[in-house]
């Protein structure tokens, strides 16, 4: 797989220039403080690491700047004669021919290695991009496989319980979402945005319909009814149920019998 972004792993700005241009001293002021003791041997193997280094961190126009004054420095400073440009020998054509070429195979290794390992990187963010992106799709698919599950829970539910069926409430999302927070060590009650009376509805004692319109939450419920022959109220022992669907999170409530 070719990706064209790999050759632009180096870093951008004049940063690596000014760290280019520094390792260029650090590496002329070791080889003048070799000098006494090496002489004119090896007169650019410093330049040889410093550009190696630059190209590794600092990319490879850097890397060849640093080549090419290297190559002056150490023709200019430590080959004999010294400090004298106009005499060539042998000795100038040896370093002239045996520098760049080992300097320019190092560097364009390291080149090629640097590029394969952005490369590689640019690769593993693609990969790691579209991984998430299918893990996101995946739980989509799964919240809707649910969500379709629980709208035909409800449809079951409300068909199996339709006598005792007290009403059904469709819960607002900030609501469902404050319910998770206790303030004062107390839980927030869920809040209801509509609510369907059911047929048993219209016999719920007054006080607990205001009571059940200002909050209901799932589990256990002890509701008045007024009986059919009589305008008495009894308490009823009642099951609030929670349905998440497509349309909304719901509650439902009904008598156990």
């Amino acid at each position: 797989m070719e990706i064209r972004n790999a050759r632009h792993w180096a870093p951008r700005g004049a940063q690596r220039w000014y760290i280019a241009a520094g390792v260029l001293i650090v590496a002329s002021a070791i080889r003048l403080a070799l000098h006494p003791v090496l002489g004119p041997v090896m007169p650019a193997t410093v330049f040889y690491i410093a550009a190696a280094l630059v190209e590794y961190f600092c990319g490879l126009a850097p890397a060849l700047a640093v080549m090419c004054m290297g190559l002056g420095i150490a023709d200019y400073l430590f080959v004999p004669p010294y400090v004298n440009f106009t005499h060539f020998d042998r000795r100038d054509a040896i370093l002239l021919v045996s520098y760049p070429l080992v300097t320019i195979i190092v560097i364009t290794l390291i080149e090629r290695l640097r590029r394969e390992q952005f490369r590689a990187l640019l690769l593993a963010s693609v990969a790691q991009s579209r991984y998430e992106m299918l893990l996101r799709h995946d739980n989509e698919r799964a919240l809707a496989r649910r969500a379709g599950d629980e709208t035909h829970r409800l449809l079951r539910h409300l068909a199996q319980y339709h006598s005792g069926f007290i009403l059904i409430k469709a819960l607002e999302r900030n609501a469902v979402q404050r319910s998770a927070v206790s303030k004062g060590g107390a839980a927030v009650l869920l809040q209801a945005s509509e609510v369907e009376p059911g047929p048993l509805f219209d016999a719920v004692h007054p006080e607990d319909v205001q009571r059940l319109n200002n909050a209901l939450w799932p589990g256990s419920h002890r509701v008045r009814l007024r009986d059919a022959n009589d305008s008495e109220h009894r308490l009823i022992n009642c099951i609030c149920e929670r349905f998440t669907t497509h349309a909304g999170d719901f509650l439902v409530l009904r008598t156990e019998s």
